[in-house]
This record gives C-alpha cells, sequence and structure tokens, in this order.
C-alpha cells in the first residue's frame, strides 16, 4: 500500500497565520503538523509516500523533508478529490492510504490500515464520534445503517448521525478510473466526500470507528490550539 498527504488549499480558516506559509508548516507542539500525518503513515508501515500541494510550497516542503517523499503540486485549490487525482502515476495500480496533514491522531492508525488490507475490494473511511451537534455541522457526516455506510453528507444542518468523518481514506485503483468523471461542487472543487458517497453507491465501502483522539487542526484557530493542547500533553500516534 502506498501512502499520500495532501497538504494543499489555501488555508483561510487559519488566517492571519497561513498569510506566511502552507498551514500544514505551522507548528503543532514541537514540530511542523505534517509531520504528524507523514509519521503515522510510516509508524503504521507505510513507506512510500507522495505529498501533494501547492506549486508555490512545493520547495518549502522539500526544505523540511527532503527528496525522500515524491512531490506532486496542484496548480491551484481545486479540492481534495483534484488533489488525489495528481497521484495516479505514483499508485502504479495499487492500493492507497490518502491522508489530509491537518488531521491528528492520538492512536496508531495501523488497526485500520490492516482492516483495509484484509478487504477484498473498494474503500474503507474512519469514523469518529462528535457529541457536539454544531462541531458535526462543519463536518462531514456518515449515516450508518449497522455494519453499512447509507450516505455521507457534507456540513448537514441535521446530522444522520453522530459520526464525523476524518481526514484518512483508503481506496483500491478503482477511484482512479472514478476521479474524471467528477464535476465541480458549486464552490468550484471537486469534492472527496462525492468519490466516498460513489464507493457507498457501489456497496464496496467500509468503515473503522476511532479509538481515541482526532481533530482537523485546520477547521479553525480554535480547533487548531486544540490540537496543539492535546499534542503537547499527550502526544499523537501513540500504539
Amino acid at each position: 500500500m502506498k501512502g499520500i498527504v495532501l497538504a494543499g488549499g489555501t488555508g483561510s480558516r487559519l488566517d492571519p497565520l497561513t498569510r506566511i506559509t502552507n498551514k500544514h508548516l505551522l507548528p503543532i507542539y514541537d514540530r511542523p503538523m505534517v509531520l504528524y500525518a507523514i509519521d503515522a503513515l510510516r509508524e503504521a508501515g507505510v513507506s512510500e509516500l507522495m505529498l501533494v500541494t501547492g506549486g508555490e510550497h512545493v520547495e518549502d516542503f522539500r526544505r523540511l523533508l527532503g527528496d525522500e517523499l515524491t512531490y506532486g503540486e496542484q496548480e491551484r485549490a481545486g479540492g481534495i478529490a483534484e488533489a488525489l487525482g495528481l497521484a495516479r502515476g505514483f499508485a502504479g495500480g495499487e492500493r492507497i492510504v490518502v491522508m489530509l496533514a491537518d488531521n491528528v491522531f492520538g492512536r496508531s492508525i495501523k488497526p485500520a490500515i490492516e482492516n483495509f488490507e484484509r478487504q477484498e475490494r473498494g474503500a474503507r473511511i474512519v469514523l469518529s464520534k462528535v457529541e457536539e451537534p454544531e462541531h458535526l455541522r462543519h463536518l462531514g457526516v456518515a449515516e450508518l445503517n449497522g455494519e453499512k455506510v447509507v450516505r455521507i453528507v457534507e456540513k448537514p444542518e441535521q446530522p444522520p448521525s453522530d459520526y464525523a468523518v476524518t481526514g484518512l481514506y483508503f481506496y483500491d485503483a478503482s477511484v482512479f478510473e472514478f476521479l474524471p468523471s467528477l464535476s465541480p461542487s458549486a464552490r468550484g472543487e471537486l469534492e472527496i466526500t462525492d468519490v466516498n458517497n460513489w464507493f457507498v453507491s457501489q456497496h464496496t465501502m467500509q468503515y473503522d470507528v476511532l479509538d481515541g483522539f482526532w481533530d482537523d487542526a485546520g477547521e479553525s484557530i480554535e480547533a487548531y490550539y486544540t490540537v496543539n493542547d492535546f499534542v503537547r500533553a499527550h502526544a499523537a500516534n501513540k500504539d
């Protein structure tokens, strides 16, 4: 399995911090944010990694990470799914795990990776139980029926469950056959929720429920500092 770290976007929700750098290079406790995603994948046994970011930031990441990764350049902020499409050549027909570089997990993601390795085909998402409906309204939320994902709703006014979709996704090679058929959303981007709902419609989407801390450090200034405080007190990606 190959790993793809997505570190693009404008970072507008962390303005004005992101006027001077890519949000994934901002510090979380004592290291740049992006290192937590890279460490999560490597510690779980995924060694071949590609990082996709805006073209103007590639050299910033290269100065930090060197040539140990493959780099992809996204010309504009066209959405997570568009960024994923740039990794087709790197994936080379293999299964992939995709991680958003602003997502931080308290515990190892290895169990989810092992579950996907055992999965015959399709896709897998990782869910986190979120108690606050107001928070869920800013996230992608899964509607569930037992072991089945019924649909994923983006930023729902009435959340269909308490389970938010984290920024950790697993796909077989069929994802790259579907991506060219995507149309931009109202905000002009190719949405990862549309990708996930396609796998739901194919009845090949499975899920894990996260055990432990998860948050999106890029969601808001408040979330950014929540993640900082957690990592400072407890560390991240712990077995």
